[in-house]
């Protein structure tokens, strides 16, 4: 037997799920660096394990939640890193929990590194999250290219620097990460770069840390929002966001905020135990 996995995606910010209820997979990063390289391995952006809260592993950077219900998302960025909290991600668990049966549709709470997480997993396949409260803790500069770009600091969980331009996000190059002040952000952070459409209406790119640039970023989206309200003199409101993998609703309320999107469960299978074992 080996390893089960499966590949899902939210507006195609991909991801390896691993359900693995009783903790007895050694998830190195090793491990998660292979599973997410598109060459050697699966290929994704990350890596969700399944696990009950009473098996997650303690770790210096991120606090174990356990009142989060009987599911906990284990989330790694593809470098190995353990991250607080991913958006896109969460929905892309919370779809693999229904379809395996091991919760039902409708209304349930998750537990995250960020903390607990209420979801609403629709008929239609999308998927809300309540992402917490997206708190702005100042300003800051992103660089690209050489030129710099004015930005928005929000807390969603984890840190993002959003940065909202009239450049046409289309023509930056995220190739490499982002400068940014590393005395402001000492753990790196997640950059975006945001374009207004409209009233209510938003196209993003992002560049996130330990991955790269990626099709989407759930939390990314919220700290888009937040940091056009920001902008406009406003706390609440709400918008649409247009990512290269699709779009998303974003709602900033004064005490939380909600994700709304798809998640799509593409394939499962089972990992070369051999493979895994020599990694």
């Amino acid at each position: 037997m080996g390893v089960e996995f499966l590949k899902g995606h939210g507006t195609e910010n991909d991801f390896v799920v691993l359900p693995d209820p009783d903790g007895v997979l050694d998830l190195t990063e090793s491990r998660v660096r292979a599973l997410c390289d598109r060459q050697r391995g699966l290929g994704a952006d990350g890596v969700l394990r399944v696990v009950r809260p009473d098996f997650v592993p303690d770790a210096a950077s991120a606090e174990k939640s356990t009142s989060g219900g009987p599911w906990f998302m284990d989330y790694r960025n593809a470098d190995g890193s353990i991250a607080e909290m991913c958006g896109n991600g969460v929905r892309v668990f919370v779809r693999y929990l229904v379809e395996a049966g091991l919760m039902p549709a409708g209304e349930f709470t998750i537990g995250t590194r960020a903390g607990e997480r209420h979801v609403v997993a629709h008929p239609d396949g999308t998927v809300t999250v309540d992402m917490g409260r997206a708190l702005v803790t100042g300003t800051g500069t992103a660089t690209v290219g050489g030129s710099a770009f004015g930005g928005v600091a929000v807390d969603v969980g984890n840190p993002h620097l959003a940065c909202v331009t009239e450049t046409p996000v289309a023509e930056l190059d995220l190739h490499v990460p982002p400068g940014h002040d590393p005395v402001l952000f000492p753990h790196g952070v997640n950059v975006e770069f945001v374009n207004v459409l409209g009233d209510g209406a938003l196209r993003m790119r992002v560049h996130e840390r330990g991955v790269g640039e990626t099709r989407s970023c759930g939390t990314g989206t919220v700290a888009a929002v937040a940091s056009w309200l920001y902008g406009t003199g406003q706390r609440t409101g709400k918008a649409t966001v247009d990512v290269l993998g699709g779009q998303v609703s974003v709602v900033i309320e004064e005490e939380t905020s909600t994700l709304t999107g798809p998640a799509v469960l593409v394939a499962r299978g089972e990992l070369d135990q051999a493979w895994w074992d020599a990694l």
